[in-house]
């Protein structure tokens, strides 16, 4: 096969393919053996659903009410291009006896539409609106998978890490603000056999595509004097500025981390001792850093005594706090992509990053709603912590609480040893 990406080359049989996968799946649940012809990014899949612990006879819950998902579709960005991709779709799913689904970014599925006779088949596994398929709770999935990996991916059959998704194919592909490049969801194509086939996968890819192009042009860009600063999830920062992507060294990420928390500004002598682990850097070994930050922004942006920004900064990290402040959690949780510069070793960032972490931890405790911890547990920052695992044992209906127990119980010896 020459595209990991795609289930099925052009010219080959789903039924012969099919019984491959079908005896490859059973060597790995058995055995946790990967034979052929497992493909590598399913292969990766199928190991991170198993360190999720997910059911391989599961199958996908539904956390959003019809008063909750009617509310979340309003407020979702992708609202506004439903129309579009309706229009793209609607043909090529009810020719083909297929349904399109679109997915916020944590998986759950806000719209679900096709042929109603594979509606109902669909439904058997809850694969409906409001259902969460993010791969973290149900497996390798296209959807799910998609928004792990971040690119467009297909999935056939036995390559589905649940049982009961197995005569299924389907074909998802992410969808990103044009402007910022954060995730929104994914755009997908499910369906039987006949979906295996790579132009299933390529139709995909251009609606997510289409999509794309279509909120850049619906929503506007930032304004000319507008800066936006990505730091959540990422080393390196990202900074857009009246419509200019800009992506930061390690170094200048820290300090702009620490010029948008300090709006008023920040001495030369408080700032090497805010962003230097080692006490010997000297104030010139933070000047030429300053100098080359301020060539890169541009000499209106970046001032001194005190250094400070000229502009307002919207920062990622500083959404995220306000929202947890005023209650919104779950928009809070939809924003927070990740520690604020997990890499990063500098002072103050490292307490901005375990204060927020903490606000975080402290309000999805308090909500006690079991899809928002879950989205915590089972991202690669909230694995080890023991207390949300702790509160998503406690609020999981019980035939769903054993595997979060049980990880529990790992986490409190690992820590005690």
């Amino acid at each position: 096969m020459t595209d990991t990406w795609v289930a099925l080359e052009a010219g080959a049989d789903p039924a012969e393919r099919r019984g491959a996968l079908g005896r490859a799946y059973e060597s790995f649940a058995t055995a946790g053996r990967v034979d052929r012809p497992v493909r590598s990014v399913v292969a990766a899949s199928w190991r991170r659903s198993a360190r999720a612990r997910v059911s391989p006879e599961g199958t996908a819950a539904v956390e959003l009410s019809d008063d909750e998902l009617a509310a979340h579709r309003d407020g979702h960005p992708l609202a506004g291009v439903m129309p579009l991709i309706r229009e793209l779709t609607d043909a090529y799913a009810l020719d083909g006896e297929h349904l399109m689904a679109v997915c916020d970014a944590h998986g759950r599925l806000l719209w679900v539409e096709g042929h109603p006779a594979t509606r109902r088949l669909a439904g058997r596994m809850n694969f409906v609106p409001g259902a969460r398929w993010a791969e973290a709770v149900t497996g390798t999935n296209a959807p799910g998978t998609a928004l792990a990996v971040d690119r467009p991916v297909q999935v056939f059959s036995a390559e589905h890490f649940q049982r009961p998704v197995h005569p299924w194919t389907c074909a998802a592909a992410p969808v990103h603000d044009p402007h910022s490049g954060r995730l929104l969801g994914a755009v997908d194509i499910t369906g039987g056999d006949r979906l295996a086939h790579p132009h299933s996968l390529a139709f995909v890819g251009a609606v997510a595509r289409a999509a794309e192009s279509h909120l850049a042009l619906v929503a506007p860009p930032p304004a000319a004097d507008s800066v936006r600063l990505s730091l959540l999830g990422r080393d390196e920062a990202l900074l857009v500025a009246g419509g200019d992507k800009l992506r930061l060294s390690r170094r200048h990420s820290e300090i702009l981390t620490l010029l948008a928390h300090r709006p008023e500004g920040v001495a030369g002598e408080e700032m090497l001792l805010e962003l230097y682990e080692d006490e010997s850097v000297t104030p010139v070994t933070l000047r030429a850093e300053l100098s080359r930050l301020r060539a890169l922004l541009g000499p209106g942006l970046l001032r001194s005594r005190p250094y400070r920004l000229a502009a307002r900064v919207d920062a990622d990290f500083d959404t995220v706090a306000r929202r947890i402040a005023s209650g919104a959690v779950t928009a809070a949780m939809s924003a927070y992509a990740g520690p604020l510069l997990p890499a990063s070793r500098a002072p103050a960032v490292v307490r901005l990053r375990e204060r927020l972490a903490g606000q975080m931890r402290a309000a999805l405790i308090a909500r006690g709603d079991p899809g928002l911890l879950a989205d915590w547990a089972y991202s690669p920052w909230g694995e080890d912590d023991l207390p949300v695992w702790r509160a998503l044992a406690a609020v999981l209906p019980v035939p769903q609480r054993p595997a979060a127990l049980a990880r529990v119980r790992e986490l409190d010896a690992w820590q005690r040893a």
